[in-house]
């Protein structure tokens, strides 16, 4: 793990982990921080005790809670540094490095089911559920009691977009430019999605530029449900300024949901270690964070994204240890075959592969990979009364709409990967199309 670019000066932080100063680029997420600085064990398993590092960089993972300046369970990857930012790692006694609750896993190999043990041996029983709630829950309870926060913020509009990745930026470009008011509401820090933070495509959409003064753009929002009261529906919200959270309330006749997908996490042996990333990550600690994770990683996985991952990571600098395919048909450089198991006590350190025409080898790595398409994240518009289902081709669930983006549920369309993984050119159109029919629904 190295940065490729130094800290500027007048943008570096220090921050205090546990007693250690770790320099850090002021605004950058802590887990990226921590990463950067080669503190891979963020946290602890709650029940196993098992080491635990970032996978997805997303907050879709939990692996990287910690407290934060007194407060836990927060994600790190998701806290923007900042000086004198005071960083503790949970679920371990009497350090993560030395975790003596870890001994759990050597005890149990088979399992560990607490529920049932010494159920119905009176003094056992009563010891063990003492036990049992001192060691259970997500780290301790904070320092200090949060601060009031500010009243919900009420925002009305024609149409509701949540999602800023292409297909979202797209929509919003067309209806801007058709002069439809919307609100677009993006999770991250920056417009845009994989688009410009994956791993290059060969065909990426044109440059996606929202008209000047089209709509209202509200970053770092994260929607939570579609809800409907007496004056009809509405969409709630999360925004997280620098000044605390705050509820956002957004009133909109017409939704649009293009959230794109969920990361995925291939089944192998301690395919929980820390050094096991997804692919996304990955492109994004590389292209937006200037961080290479690993000087030779292990790829693997399936689709699009993984031979373009390989040519991101060789030409950043890295050397690939071996890239795998476990698709029927693989793409010529790959080895045709899967990852067994994940070697490493805290880290991994080797990964043992097991070809497709036979044999097994391990191989030496200082990071896995997993690259391989990411479900669609259909929870909001299902929410909205859109109807979901099992789509045998993508092997997973997606929700069911018209080629404009149009679902079953009155005003409310979906786009881009929300409707099956794709390139982000063909998420960029979908989002066009169903603009175009929002555009046309206001314009009755």
């Amino acid at each position: 793990m190295r940065r490729l670019q130094p800290i500027p000066a007048d943008r570096a932080v220090e921050l205090d982990f546990e007693g250690t100063k770790v320099l850090a680029r002021e605004g950058e997420p802590v887990a990226v921080a921590l990463l950067a600085a080669g503190h891979d064990v963020l946290a602890r398993s709650v029940k196993y005790h098992r080491p635990r590092g970032p996978f997805c960089l997303s907050a879709a993972c939990s692996q990287c809670l910690m407290r934060v300046d007194g407060t836990p369970n927060l994600y790190s990857c998701r806290v923007p540094a900042r000086a004198a930012m005071r960083l503790e790692r949970q679920n371990s006694y009497p350090s993560a490095k030395v975790d003596v609750f870890n001994a759990i896993d050597w005890l149990f190999p088979g399992g560990l089911d607490h529920h049932a043990m010494f159920a119905g041996v009176p003094v056992a029983e009563r010891v063990m559920a003492k036990v049992a709630r001192h060691l259970a829950g997500l780290g301790l309870l904070p320092d200090e009691l949060p601060p009031g926060r500010a009243p919900p913020e009420l925002l009305e509009t024609e149409v509701a977009i949540v999602g800023g990745g292409a297909a979202g930026l797209a929509a919003a470009e067309l209806l801007g430019s058709r002069g439809v008011p919307f609100v677009l509401l993006e999770r991250e820090e920056a417009l845009g999605g994989r688009w410009r933070t994956g791993a290059p495509e060969p065909a990426p959409p044109a440059t996606l530029v929202l008209p000047r003064g089209a709509g209202t753009v509200r970053l770092l929002t994260t929607a939570l449900g579609v809800y409907t009261d007496g004056r009809g529906p509405f969409l709630a919200a999360i925004s997280s300024p620098p000044e605390g959270p705050r509820l956002v309330l957004v009133r909109s006749p017409r939704f649009l949901f293009a959230p794109g997908g969920q990361v995925g996490l291939v089944p192998f042996e301690n395919n929980d270690l820390p050094g096991v990333f997804s692919g996304r990550a990955v492109s994004d600690l590389v292209r937006r964070r200037g961080i290479l994770p690993a000087e030779s990683p292990l790829l693997l996985g399936h689709g699009p994204e993984l031979p373009a991952l390989a040519r991101l990571l060789e030409d950043s600098g890295a050397h690939p240890a071996l890239v795998v395919d476990d698709s029927p048909e693989p793409f010529p450089e790959a080895v045709a075959g899967r990852v067994v198991k994940a070697h490493g006590r805290a880290r991994v350190q080797a990964a043992t592969v097991e070809r497709r025409s036979g044999g097994r080898r391990k191989v030496d790595c200082d990071a896995i990979v997993v690259s391989v398409p990411p479900s669609p994240s259909y929870e909001l518009a299902r929410h909205a009364g859109a109807r979901v289902s099992f789509r045998p081709d993508l092997g997973t669930f997606a929700v069911e709409a018209d080629g404009q983006g149009r679902t079953r549920a009155a005003g409310v369309f979906v786009a881009g990967d929300v409707l099956g993984a794709g390139t982000a050119a063909e998420a960029a159109e979908s989002g066009r199309r169903a603009g175009a029919a929002l555009a046309g629904e206001v314009a009755r």
